[in-house]
């Protein structure tokens, strides 16, 4: 009751986002010894069942380790309390666990006489639950693992060990027991419809449960197309007899169309899902990167798609979306469309792209939901009603989303009033140790090694947990420790036997402000241009002595006289990533194609850090006294930023072009931009270096069509080109 007379007042009298509601029911302690409190996890897991049924997009919270604190001491017994606890409490409905990492035991690695009694607790199953419980917890132990490779496995019979093969991703000896498998068949196809994926359906089913990892799941996909891989000869040579063979996508459980749209070329997550739908016995035909819509719909239409998924990465992407919705909708159409990507959302999904076309618009947040979305839309039976409960979901967001407070905003002349006052008057602008451009090629790889940052690299493979703390996490840490020891040793080859080639080239350029853009000359007297950069202004209201913030407020305004610079840097290691990719997938290998690609990502963002601590440390030299660890240079210790277009502070993806053409970083450092301003190499970084002590990252957030319509004078372009790059910004509806 309170719960939801809270969401009401909320949602109905204050006009608060639903979606930013979290409401926490309170975790009590079982087993207490006290009758009362037995049922007071069941009682946390109905009320998250009734919010989650009755307050649409409202969260759920708890914190999990009350509930053991009975136990406190017994690590072992709290550790399987907690895993128990989370494993219903996640199917109930919980959103957000309050937990500590080390003291979370796998779910399926639990004694099953020691998961049933702690089941019988968290579910008040029975009235002796407790006395059961402490019977065993004093002799509750963790296992130790036994030193060497555990060989048992090979003991059982064929189907056993291909299914042990599969789940565990090892491709030691899946030949040797895919061709045993074959020669007791009478046809080969039958070891791909039989025991083969008998053992994908047991990932599938773990992967579901949350059981196993993304990394693992790409592992199994990897050993079944190995297997796959030495049947395909005998399939054609069957074909070619005259028999049956095996049909194209015969079998399967649906037909899915993946692409990434145009002008994007990342497909790291794209190429995720396409495991993770594989390993569940879909077929998926992948239409590669850049695709635009004329090639998505033919491809649709030609291969009889039951269902068209759509990734992206840049913001721009998400209106290339809209228009492949718009145009699946012109030519007729009905296969449900799935979006997915770093830069989409369920509300942005509801409110840009859905109304574009008739068939079903699913918005899919990562690797994990894939499958139970593809299988509702392809059930018979649950087709309708899951349609319908998006479609409804949608239109819940679409009021919620017009119906938002909309922040007060200024005008552009009093948002510009209102920009970072610096006092200029003692400041003595650094001058970098070179103006121009200088090339860096084949950077040392080992040097750029050192400054990755890893978390980001296990969120690329769906692992929430920071880095180092995820290696040690009790419920991810044996399966992030596996993907991490990959990764090491994957990194130590790329750079003794050189896979990649890394080229940069970073610039210095004398630079003022006038007004929200920053002029860039060609002399020493500024009087001859080179080039014009124009940014953005906030325009958001903020209260008595915060600005409204721009990037050209960081560089000294023209009125004051002083000689003061800008920087600029384009750093790719990704040269060599696509052809060593390409010879990992045509040797059926998607999980090292996949990891390669991660690392090479972590291998750009290094490279700009490095390069901007030298930029700090040497170059411009406005910080030679600096000694950070990597890890303070995670966290951005240091004085000077690095903004990159496209992102927060300067939104329009359009400003690389900029940066390419100054830089001409197509000639210094090979790399290219698509119509939709990705950068090629996909592992690359571009971006500005400010180096004034009060030069820091902001969001611009929302702006009015005043600024836009200035902002696209002062860039040369019409209105509806600058509105289509500032789409996600824009603080009001193009079509008023």
């Amino acid at each position: 009751d309170i719960c939801t007379r809270s969401y009401k007042i909320l949602t109905e009298r204050v006009g608060f986002p639903a979606t930013d509601i979290i409401f926490d029911p309170n975790v009590f302690p079982i087993a207490t010894g006290i009758r009362e409190h037995d049922n007071f996890s069941v009682d946390f897991l109905e009320a998250a069942r009734l919010i989650k049924e009755t307050l649409p997009h409202a969260l759920v919270s708890g914190g999990v380790s009350n509930m053991s604190f009975s136990f406190r001491g017994n690590n072992p017994v709290r550790e399987a309390m907690h895993a128990v606890f989370l494993y219903h409490a996640v199917a109930a409905g919980m959103d957000l666990g309050i937990v500590n990492a080390g003291q979370l035991a796998v779910y399926a690695e639990i004694p099953e006489d020691l998961r049933e009694r702690v089941e019988d607790v968290v579910l008040n199953r029975r009235e002796d639950a407790t006395e059961r419980l402490l019977e065993v917890a004093g002799g509750v132990k963790g296992q130790a693992k036994a030193d060497g490779e555990d060989l048992s496995w090979r003991q059982g019979s064929v189907a056993e060990r291909l299914s042990h093969a599969l789940v565990k991703g090892v491709g030691e000896y899946i030949v040797e027991d895919v061709e045993e498998a074959r020669q007791a068949a009478s046809r080969p196809v039958e070891v791909i419809e039989g025991p083969l994926m008998d053992g994908m359906n047991v990932v599938g089913d773990l992967f579901g449960s949350g059981k196993m990892f993304l990394p693992q799941v790409v592992k199994s996909a990897r050993v079944m197309k190995q297997a796959v891989a030495h049947l395909q000869p005998f399939i054609e040579a069957e074909k070619e007899e005259g028999g049956p063979g095996g049909a194209k996508g015969g079998g399967a459980k649906g037909r899915i169309l993946m692409a990434t749209v145009k002008g994007d070329v990342h497909d790291i997550g794209k190429n995720i899902v396409t495991v993770v739908l594989q390993c569940n016995n879909f077929h998926v035909i992948d239409a590669g990167v850049m695709a635009p819509y004329a090639k998505i719909i033919a491809a649709a239409q030609e291969e009889k798609a039951d269902i068209v998924g759509l990734s992206g990465l840049i913001t721009p992407s998400l209106e290339e979306m809209a228009t492949v919705a718009s145009e699946m909708e012109r030519t007729g159409l009905s296969a449900p469309l799935l979006i997915g990507g770093a830069t989409t959302s369920k509300v942005h999904t509801a409110v840009k792209i859905a109304p574009n076309y008739s068939g079903t618009t699913v918005h899919v947040a990562d690797a994990s939901r894939a499958v139970g979305v593809v299988a509702s839309l392809l059930s018979a039976t649950q087709k309708a009603d899951f349609a319908a409960a998006v479609e409804a979901e949608q239109e819940t967001l679409r009021q919620s989303y017009a119906k938002r407070p909309q922040r007060k905003s200024r005008p552009l002349d009093a948002a510009r009033q209102a920009g970072d006052a610096i006092d200029w008057r003692d400041y003595v602008p650094p001058r970098p140790k070179f103006l121009g451009v200088e090339v860096f090629d084949n950077y040392d790889l080992e040097e750029l090694a050192a400054y990755i940052d890893w978390t980001p690299f296990f969120r690329a493979w769906e692992m929430k947990g920071a880095y180092p703390a995820i290696l040690g996490d009790g419920k991810e840490g044996e399966a992030a420790r596996a993907l991490f020891k990959d990764a090491e040793a994957m990194l130590a080859r790329m750079v003794s036997e050189n896979w990649l080639t890394a080229r940069g080239v970073i610039g210095f350029f004398r630079a003022n402000a006038i007004g929200d853009d920053v002029y860039l000359y060609a002399d020493g007297n500024r009087l001859q241009g080179l080039a014009v950069i124009p940014f953005l202004r906030q325009q958001m209201e903020k209260r008595e002595g915060r600005a409204n913030l721009c990037l050209a407020d960081f560089i000294a305004p023209r009125k004051t006289k002083l000689d003061d610079y800008i920087g600029a840097f384009a750093v790719t290691p990704g040269h060599g990533v696509k052809e060593r990719a390409a010879a990992f997938e045509k040797d059926n290998d998607d999980y090292n194609a996949i990891l390669l690609k991660a690392l090479a990502d972590r291998l750009a963002e290094a490279f700009a850090e490095r390069m901007h601590e030298r930029v700090r440390m040497e170059f411009w030299g406005y910080a030679r006294g600096e000694n950070l660890t990597n890890a303070e240079l995670i966290k951005e210790s240091y004085r000077g930023i690095r903004p990159v277009p496209g992102y927060p502070a300067c939104p329009d993806h359009s400003g690389k072009a900029d940066l390419f053409e100054l830089l001409e970083a197509q000639a210094n450092a090979a790399m290219v931009l698509t119509e939709n301003m990705a950068m090629e190499p996909a592992a690359s970084v571009s971006g500005y270096y400010f180096a004034h002590p009060e030069a820091r990252y902001f969001g611009l957030g929302k702006i009015g069509r005043d600024q836009v319509k200035d902002y696209a004078k002062r860039r040369g372009v019409s209105l509806k080109e600058a509105e289509k790059w500032l789409a996600p910004n824009l603080g009001y509806d193009v079509k008023n």
